[in-house]
């Protein structure tokens, strides 16, 4: 009668964490999903003045922390102050993307499409926390 008591509760612990583990990765797909149909502003750098600006946005399983200079209107640096990418690949390439061509609007890293759109997240939250 021990055995089946011991038995019976193994397997019911077995079965809520299955239960549990289910539910965070459809939490993480969720989150995922969303950040691939995320879309960025059109920042109006002709609005921004010369200063550092922090930006920082998450989306588990993957942050950035970045600080962004704008000089005579325009982007002149980007400094990533904290990345976490997951399991996914890293998109350290995207501030100099920015950089060049001005614009959020740039392509994601292959391979790094969720770092990718979160680094470009906290890039426009920083940008749009200067024009307030």
């Amino acid at each position: 009668m021990r055995r089946k008591k011991v038995l019976v509760t193994a397997l019911l612990i077995i079965a809520v964490g299955f239960s549990g583990v289910k539910g965070f990765l459809a939490y993480v797909e969720s989150n995922l999903q969303a950040l691939g149909k995320m879309t960025l502003a059109q920042i109006d750098l002709q609005k921004i003045e010369d200063g550092v600006y922090f930006g920082s946005h998450s989306t588990f399983p993957v942050s950035a922390d970045v600080r962004v200079s704008v000089k005579d209107h325009m982007i002149a640096g980007i400094e990533i102050v904290k990345h976490t990418n997951g399991q996914g690949a890293a998109a350290e390439a995207i501030p100099g993307k920015v950089l060049e061509s001005q614009t959020l609007q740039v392509d994601c890293v292959s391979g790094a499409t969720y770092s990718s759109k979160v680094l470009l997240k906290a890039i426009e939250n920083a940008l749009l926390g200067a024009t307030e």
